[in-house]
């Protein structure tokens, strides 16, 4: 028997357990990157438990009679462990709605962890959704290399890397990532947009990840030319961030940068994801940023967004 019940603090450390031996869980789901914004979200995350043993968590926050999993992350649904199946996750999704429903809430907008970040198949929740009547609402397209096949990386990107290395360029790991803020507040500011996080967010994060979040940089005489924030999920790692200065640009830094964490960095993983390429809610491609993407080798793998009406 499969009890669902509200997230208290108190669970923190067991939630995060939880979390690091799940199938579908990462970085992401762990309450010490989550709570790092918990004032702008009012918290409706769930617990699963069977025999008073955590299985599952469902990280969600909700507005009005609205709950979303999870309005501060990319992606996030149900993570569960191995002990969670087929059948098993069917009930859950009606635990989910009961306990949901008995609280005043609409409809749960279900942001699907993607399958490059499983660890180990976990779509169970995606046919429980299908079963209880939800809809696909969103798709977004996100472009990723699998390091452990033969991926085409482009003549023009491998010139581009000898080109900038030829120049003088070196990688290196960054200390403290203000300058690559800097740089990077500079860059969007050309789209009109700006970084998910602040410069003292970016510092409190790494600081509780180091391992996991970590600034690459390129430079040439000591000069910040272009950087990667790369998230590691272990077997999958994510550019979080990506930034170029003009200077990096005449020399392919980026270009360089990139070709070093695919091709030496992070070669042993399975996954090197660059990101979503889409707006406006999935329906506007980026033509010109996907492209770039698939010059290393990447290939579409889609982000899904779904509404269930309770």
């Amino acid at each position: 028997m499969f009890t669902v019940r509200r997230y208290e603090p108190s669970d923190a450390a067991a939630w995060d357990a939880l979390v690091m031996r799940s199938r579908n869980g990462n970085l992401l789901h762990r309450r010490g990157y989550m709570d790092y914004h918990a004032h702008r979200f009012n918290d409706a995350s769930l617990v699963i438990e069977r025999d008073g043993d955590i299985v599952a968590v469902f990280p969600a926050n909700r507005h009005q009679d609205m709950v979303s999993s999870h309005g501060g992350l990319t992606y996030a649904g149900l993570i569960s462990g191995q002990a969670l199946r087929a059948e098993a996750t069917l009930a859950v999704f009606g635990n989910i709605r009961d306990f949901y429903h008995e609280a005043g809430v609409r409809a749960v907008h279900y942001k699907a962890v993607p399958h490059v970040f499983h660890a180990y198949p976990a779509e169970e929740d995606l046919y429980a959704l299908h079963r209880w009547g939800a809809h696909l609402v969103r798709r977004d397209l996100s472009s990723v290399i699998p390091l452990r096949q033969a991926h085409a990386l482009t003549q023009g990107r491998k010139a581009a890397g000898n080109k900038a290395r030829n120049a003088g360029v070196v990688r290196q790991e960054g200390n403290d990532p203000a300058e690559f803020h800097v740089l990077l507040v500079d860059v969007l500011q050309r789209h009109d947009a700006t970084p998910t996080h602040s410069l003292p967010e970016l510092r409190l994060l790494q600081g509780r990840f180091p391992r996991q979040i970590v600034l690459h940089e390129a430079r040439r005489e000591g000069e910040l030319l272009a950087g990667v924030l790369v998230y590691d999920f272990g077997h999958t790692v994510h550019t979080q961030y990506m930034a170029v200065s003009s200077e990096g640009r005449q020399v392919d830094a980026l270009s360089f940068l990139l070709v070093e964490l695919i091709g030496s960095v992070y070669a042993d993983r399975t996954h090197f994801t660059f990101g979503i390429s889409t707006e406006q809610g999935g329906q506007v491609l980026n033509a010109g940023l996907v492209a770039q993407k698939e010059f290393f080798g990447a290939r579409a793998v889609v982000h899904d967004f779904y509404d269930w009406v309770l």
